[in-house]
C-alpha cells in the first residue's frame, strides 16, 4: 500500500471540506447538475477518446497508484547476484527449483534452465518490456486526458449556468441556483483534475519509470547469468542502474 498517495488524496479532500465547513454548510457545495456535467462529461469524453476496454484497463492500472508492490532495485540486484553464484557453481540447472517471486525474473530463469538461446531470451524479454510500457503509457494517456478535460467540462458548466442566469434575470429566485451551477462546475473540474486525475497520471508515470529500471536490471542480470559473468562484475554492472547513494555492498 502506497501511504503517500492515500495521505495525499484523503488529506486533500479533508482540507477542502474543512475549509468549506469553516464558512458555510457542505450542502451548499453539492450540486447534482454540476456533478453530472463535470464528472459525466469527463467520462463520456474519455470513452470517445479511447475504447471501453482500454478505459477499464486504465482504471485497473490506476490502482497501482495506491498499491506499492515494487521491490527496491538494490534488493533485486542482490537476488540476481545470488542466483548468478549458484549458476556458476552448479550450472543453470541448479536454478531449476529456485522460488522466485518476481514473475519477469522467474520467466527469464526458466527459459535459461530450459536451454533457450541467450540471445532469444533477451529478445523475448525486451518484447515483453516494450509491451508493458505501451500498456502503461495508454493508462497515463487516459488520466492525462481526464485531467485536461475536467476543467474544460467545468467551464462548459459555468457557461450553462451563466446562460440560465441571464435568461432568468427577471426572476430573482432562480438566479442563485443558476449561479451555483456556474461556479461549482469550475470548482468540481479543478478538484478532479488537480487532486485526482493529474496526480494519478504523474504517479503512474513515475511507477512506470521505476518498473522499467527494474526490468532492465533483470534483463541485464539474465544476460550475465547465462554468460557466466563473475558475480562481482555482474553486481557492479547492475549497480550502475541505481543511484550512487543506494549502492551498498
Amino acid at each position: 500500500m502506497d501511504i503517500a498517495t492515500i495521505i495525499g488524496v484523503v488529506g486533500g479532500f479533508v482540507l477542502i471540506v474543512a475549509s468549506i465547513l469553516m464558512g458555510s454548510s457542505i450542502t451548499a457545495f453539492i450540486n447534482l447538475p454540476g456533478i453530472m456535467i463535470v464528472l459525466g462529461g469527463t467520462v463520456m469524453a474519455t470513452l470517445i477518446m479511447q475504447r471501453f476496454p482500454v478505459v477499464l484497463g486504465a482504471i485497473n492500472i490506476a490502482l497501482n497508484a495506491f498499491l506499492d508492490k515494487s521491490e527496491p532495485p538494490e534488493k533485486m540486484i542482490r537476488n540476481i547476484v545470488v542466483l548468478s553464484g549458484k549458476a556458476r557453481k552448479g550450472g543453470l540447472l541448479a536454478l531449476e527449483n529456485e522460488k522466485i517471486k518476481n514473475p519477469y525474473l522467474a520467466r527469464g530463469i526458466r527459459m535459461a534452465v530450459d536451454g533457450v538461446d541467450p540471445q532469444e531470451i533477451i529478445q523475448i524479454m525486451r518484447i515483453e518490456l516494450r509491451s508493458l510500457l505501451q500498456r502503461h503509457e495508454t493508462g497515463h494517456k487516459v488520466f492525462r486526458f481526464m485531467g485536461a478535460t475536467a476543467p474544460a467540462m467545468g467551464m462548459i458548466g459555468t457557461l450553462i449556468g451563466l446562460v440560465q442566469m441571464l435568461k432568468t434575470m427577471n426572476d430573482p429566485s432562480s438566479i442563485g441556483p443558476a449561479m451555483a451551477v456556474a461556479l461549482l462546475t469550475t470548482f468540481y473540474g479543478a478538484v478532479l483534475a488537480f487532486l485526482i486525475f493529474i496526480p494519478i497520471a504523474e504517479k503512474l508515470e513515475d511507477r512506470t519509470k521505476n518498473e522499467k529500471t527494474t526490468l532492465e536490471i533483470i534483463i541485464s542480470g539474465i544476460d550475465g547469468i547465462t554468460k557466466g559473468v563473475n558475480q562481482s562484475i555482474l553486481e557492479d554492472k547492475l549497480m550502475a542502474f541505481v543511484a550512487p547513494k543506494m549502492r551498498r555492498r
